[in-house]
């Protein structure tokens, strides 16, 4: 039961403010299906935890400090990038995107986009120490788990809300120069 605590409220802190609860925000406003992401974050979160809880730290430790920074702050500057895309298609791009949301959906889309912008971060990190301090799988995967929906859940409805009452641009902007400021503080050495 404590490593299932401890793990519960130590991602849900280290969750506050972090990539992945930008882009449960990010995917809410722009899709507009809290419950197919909210199902895609539970189970990426599931799928990734589980897999960082068994590898450990060894693959933090093969890459090192300063590769994983350098992959992560660039990997915020080009998802600011990619934020300030404007979101016009034509006609046959429009069919396109369509009959892809038909195949894959958002609860797919979402599972793989977050499961992938969590491969190297803090939470991850954090379940595969604390999975090795307890050696106990079940409840630290439980635990971070659980974490990863409180800090995001809420976050894909209020987003929703918030996607009613602000312009979509807007929120792009912001969302962009966030990303841009959390890559610039990983690559300067101010947070990590």
């Amino acid at each position: 039961m404590e490593a299932f605590l401890i793990a519960t409220g130590v991602v849900a802190l280290a969750e506050i403010g972090d990539k992945t609860q930008l882009l449960s925000l990010v995917l809410a406003t722009r899709y507009r299906s809290p419950w197919a992401i909210s199902g895609g974050i539970l189970v990426a979160t599931i799928i990734n935890h589980a897999l960082a809880a068994l590898v450990g730290e060894s693959v933090f430790e093969w890459l090192g400090p300063e590769w994983t920074r350098w992959i992560l702050a660039g990997s915020f500057v080009v998802m600011a990038g990619w934020m300030l895309i404007p979101d016009k298609l034509d006609a046959d791009e429009e069919n396109v995107a369509e009959n892809r949301m038909k195949r894959y959906g958002v609860f797919v889309m979402t599972t793989v986009i977050f499961f992938l912008l969590e491969m190297g971060d803090k939470t991850q990190i954090a379940t595969a120490i604390l999975a090795a301090r307890f050696q106990d799988l079940t409840a630290v995967v439980a635990g971070s788990t659980l974490g990863m929906v409180i800090a995001n859940v809420p976050v894909v409805f209020f987003g929703d809300a918030l996607a009613k009452r602000m312009p979509i641009d807007m929120i792009h902007r912001i969302t962009a120069g966030i990303f841009l400021v959390m890559g610039a503080a990983i690559l300067f050495g101010i947070a990590f």
